[in-house]
């Protein structure tokens, strides 16, 4: 699973907390001046996950206001840029005097090497911590041009619509679910949540222009990937309609494919039939027909879904299913040994 390294402040006593964050803070590259009204008891929490070209920080705490000054970027400078998520909590953000209120849900962006405030407090009527997911990217990553995104500093940008909504769930999914991911799919992660922060800065700055073609297209791939995952059970669904729900035609939207050595509907097909499959061999499910499946991920036509099946298995899904282990028969037979080896 991908490694992820934290720290929780309440493995010590309530008036050591405060003290023990600061020393978390003083030790990163980028440092940052802390003050909080919780300080007599700072319960909080950082889980940081390696990404290769990027890095991911999931925070909470109750609340905090930060300042990072030329004195602490003198100090230490490792040039990146930070790309936060509020995901609990209100916050503010300023910038080469930008200043922005950011709600959950939005996103806001500024640059280490420059002095910049940031506050993040819970809300009196959540009464929840303050969250968020931090995405660090290296200066030299960030495939935009530099001289640009002086605009974006300070700013607020929405977390849930178009390119902005799909990277908030990539960042949630990777933090929040770590264990189903290999550690060898970290570089590739990174890449695919550089792609897509690359795209939603780019489009911020009204210069999509700016943003390499390769990075757009592996950015629009992702997220025409993940309108197909979410829409699996569509019988509507195929390449014209997914090319009609991303706003660009069937023509493009095959040409988009055609490095990942697969069509569009042999990826919804292949998709689908992995649902199946996958639901055949859960003994939970057992007690639903066949049919009930294939209709749940898209599949109506009995015979149709009978065909692609054995076509993708080399057995029918009836065949299929009859050859998964039977739970119940496993008990049965290793209660049947046990009382065996009691009787011996």
């Amino acid at each position: 699973m991908l490694q992820r390294d934290s720290i929780d402040t309440t493995v010590l006593p309530p008036g050591e907390r405060f003290g023990m964050w600061l020393d978390l803070v003083a030790r990163t590259s980028a440092p940052l001046r802390i003050t909080s009204a919780h300080a007599d008891d700072f319960a909080a929490r950082a889980d940081f996950i390696d990404l290769g070209p990027i890095q991911i920080v999931e925070y909470e705490y109750p609340s905090l206001d930060a300042t990072r000054t030329r004195k602490l970027i003198r100090q230490s400078d490792p040039e990146l840029y930070i790309l936060a998520l509020t995901t609990g909590g209100i916050g503010t953000s300023s910038q080469d005097g930008q200043h922005s209120e950011i709600q959950a849900g939005e996103f806001t962006f500024y640059d280490g090497s420059r002095p910049h405030d940031v506050c993040h407090h819970s809300t009196e009527a959540e009464r929840d911590d303050a969250t968020s997911i931090i995405t660090l990217i290296p200066h030299a990553a960030l495939p935009l041009p530099p001289q640009r995104m002086a605009a974006l500093y300070g700013g607020r940008m929405s977390g849930s619509e178009g390119i902005g909504a799909l990277l908030a769930q990539f960042l949630r999914q990777v933090t929040g679910h770590p264990e189903q991911y290999h550690a060898a799919d970290a570089n590739r992660l990174g890449a695919v949540g550089l792609d897509l922060a690359t795209t939603m800065l780019g489009r911020h700055l009204v210069a999509e222009d700016a943003v390499p073609t390769e990075v757009r297209r592996r950015a629009l791939l992702t997220q025409v990937q993940s309108y197909v995952h979410r829409h699996l059970g569509d019988t509507t669904l195929n390449p014209q309609s997914v090319a009609d729900a991303h706003h660009i035609s069937l023509r493009s939207l095959h040409r988009l494919f055609e490095a990942e050595q697969s069509t569009v509907a042999s990826y919804i097909r292949d998709l689908r039939l992995a649902r199946c499959q996958r639901d055949l061999a859960d003994p939970a499910l057992r007690s639903q027909p066949a049919q009930m499946i294939a209709a749940r991920w898209g599949f109506p036509d009995k015979a149709h879904f009978s065909r692609v099946f054995r076509a993708a298995f080399g057995l029918s899904p009836q065949a299929y299913r009859d050859g998964q282990p039977d739970p119940a028969r496993i008990v049965n037979r290793s209660a049947s040994m046990v009382n065996s080896s009691r009787a011996d």
